[in-house]
């Protein structure tokens, strides 16, 4: 078994050359885990609807965000098949399992599809057909977006936001709560916001190295512009939701560690490391700080006040 540097496994070693373990953590890693973070978003209406109390509103949560994440990890396992020649030439990517060969596209294929059909199966155990179509719609959009949107400047990044989107409404879907347009609002810049930095932080970062076609249109001044003018909407918007409908003392004070969260994701992308956003959510101190104070006024704000 030959090893680059890194001490990972070359794409020059069969599969068969790895001992079980190994595969399995292979094919672990490929299924992306830590991407799973992001179906978070799906508790985002129940909490906000006070239902997460209630056990039949947290299991159907739960079952939502299972769903997410069996859909996810089938979309990423196809995505990263598709990709594997292009991740190859990536100086990070191409340690990912699918790129270095410990698992091979065909295997990767298969489980991606077999994750797929489950994801809205799993999804029925929330009672009737609504979370299974929103489900089945997540994927339309997510497979579109591997297959052929993230080929279209502009619109893979409408795409990924979209995708995030879908997540948050599934939430309210799975315990039968209504959607507010400034649910809707927030969570679509936000969502906005995050695909645009992440797709800054590639082009600072490794310019147009051919591993993703829409980098060479896209510069780091445009994309900024994007993420500023989603990053002010999304501002006021939060501020009228607070200070107008919810005419309270909690909700008003939240707006500063949601304003906060804003200008902290900001900095880091201009600094280049917001390539992974989930990576930030995971390691970046002040990001987790004011996180958790605007989740905290809120929880109060919806369970206690």
């Amino acid at each position: 078994m030959t090893t680059g540097q890194t001490g990972v496994r070359t794409s020059d070693t069969p599969p068969e050359a790895l001992g079980p373990l190994a595969r399995l953590s292979g094919f672990a890693r490929a299924c992306r885990p830590r991407q799973w973070l992001k179906n978070v978003l799906v508790f985002a209406a129940p909490a906000a609807a006070g239902v997460l109390t209630t056990p039949a509103g947290l299991l159907d949560t739960l079952v939502a965000f299972a769903a997410f994440c069996l859909a996810a990890s089938g979309a990423y396992l196809l995505n990263d098949a598709a990709d594997a020649e292009a991740d190859r030439r990536h100086p990070r990517k191409r340690l990912r399992p699918i790129a270095a060969g410990i698992v091979t596209v065909r295997a990767a294929r298969v489980a991606g599809v077999l994750f797929i059909l489950a994801a809205p199966a799993f999804a029925l155990l929330a009672g009737g057909w609504r979370l299974p179509a929103v489900v089945a719609g997540y994927l339309v959009l997510t497979l579109s977006y591997t297959y052929w949107l993230k080929h279209e400047v502009i619109v893979d990044l409408v795409a990924v936001a979209g995708c995030h989107v879908i997540r948050a409404f599934a939430g309210a879907v799975a315990v039968g709560v209504p959607v507010t347009s400034w649910f809707l609002v927030v969570i679509s810049l936000g969502s906005l916001q995050v695909v645009v930095g992440k797709r800054e932080a590639e082009v600072r970062n490794q310019g147009t190295n051919g591993t993703r076609a829409t980098l060479v249109t896209y510069t780091p001044s445009y994309l900024a512009h994007v993420r500023s003018m989603a990053s002010g909407a999304m501002i006021v918007t939060y501020c009228l939701w607070a200070l107008q409908i919810h005419a309270d003392t909690l909700y008003g004070v939240s707006i500063v560690p949601f304003v906060l969260i804003i200008l902290r994701h900001n900095l880091l992308v201009d600094r280049g490391i917001g390539e992974e956003p989930e990576e930030l959510a995971l390691r970046d101190r002040p990001l987790q700080l004011y996180t958790a104070l605007l989740v905290v006024l809120l929880v109060v704000g919806i369970y206690v006040r």
